[in-house]
C-alpha cells in the first residue's frame, strides 16, 4: 500500500476494530429494536391514550434509529473489509446522523421521565370524554384500566356517573362484580391510571435510554475508526 510496516500494522488494527465494533453496535441496535418492539406489544394497550406523548415519540425516534442502526453496522463491516473509501465515507455520513439522533434520543428518554406526569396527566384527562363515543378510546380504557387494575386518571370520581364497567374488580374471566350501585374497595379499583402508568413509562425509559446512550458511544467510537481507516486506505 505504500504505507510503513507501523502504518500498515495500525490500518490493520483500526480494521479489525471497526468490524467489531459494528458488531457490537449491530447487536445493540437488535437490543434496543427489540426492547422497543416488547414495549409497544406489552404496552400497546395504553397506545391510544398516549399518543400526543412526547415521551412515547422520543422512545419511537430512539427504536427507529436502533433499526437503522443494523442496517449501518452492516454496511460499516463491508466497507471496512473491502476497504472501500466509498462505501466508508457513505457509512460515516449516515452514522453520524444515526448518533446524534440516538444520543439526543436516549437523553430525552431521562428528561421527560421526570416530566412525564404533568403530560399525562392531562392527555388521560383529555382522552376521558370520547369513553363510549370513539370505539378506539373506549377499548383503550377498557384495556388500560382492566391491565393496570385501575379506574380513572386519579380515581374513579373521575368517571362522574359513567363508571365504565372495566373499573369493577373482576372475578373470573369475563365476570365483574357490580360497582356501579355502591363503589367501594370491595368491588372496585380505587386506585387511579395515572400513577401506575406513569411507572409503566419510567420503568422503559430507564430499559431504552440505557441502551441508546451506550449504542451511541460505541457509534463515537466507530466513528473515530472509520476516519483513521479512511485516511490510511489508499
Amino acid at each position: 500500500m505504500g504505507y510503513g510496516g507501523a502504518m500498515d500494522s495500525c490500518g490493520r488494527c483500526m480494521k479489525f476494530s471497526l468490524i467489531c465494533i459494528n458488531i457490537v453496535t449491530f447487536l445493540g441496535g437488535a437490543l434496543v429494536l427489540g426492547i422497543g418492539v416488547w414495549v409497544w406489544s406489552s404496552r400497546s394497550f395504553s397506545s391510544t391514550l398516549l399518543s400526543n406523548n412526547m415521551f412515547v415519540a422520543s422512545m419511537a425516534v430512539v427504536v427507529s434509529m436502533g433499526a437503522a442502526m443494523m442496517l449501518l453496522s452492516l454496511l460499516g463491516c463491508c466497507g471496512a473489509a473491502k476497504e472501500v473509501k466509498c462505501m466508508l465515507l457513505t457509512y460515516y455520513i449516515l452514522v453520524f446522523i444515526v448518533f446524534v439522533v440516538m444520543l439526543v434520543g436516549g437523553i430525552l428518554q431521562f428528561v421527560f421521565r421526570e416530566k412525564i406526569v404533568t403530560t399525562l396527566d392531562r392527555e388521560l384527562m383529555a382522552a376521558i370524554p370520547y369513553y363510549g363515543t370513539k370505539p378506539e378510546y373506549t377499548r383503550a380504557w377498557d384495556d388500560t384500566q382492566s391491565f393496570l387494575q385501575c379506574c380513572g386518571v386519579r380515581s374513579y370520581k373521575d368517571w362522574n356517573d359513567n363508571l365504565p364497567d372495566s373499573c369493577c374488580k373482576e372475578i373470573y374471566h369475563g365476570q365483574r362484580l357490580d360497582c356501579r350501585t355502591n363503589p367501594n374497595p370491595s368491588t372496585l379499583y380505587m386506585e387511579g391510571c395515572l400513577e401506575k402508568t406513569t411507572n409503566f413509562l419510567r420503568e422503559d425509559a430507564v430499559y431504552i435510554g440505557v441502551i441508546a446512550v451506550l449504542v451511541a458511544i460505541f457509534m463515537l467510537l466507530a466513528l473515530i475508526c472509520t476516519c483513521g481507516l479512511f485516511i490510511k486506505i489508499e
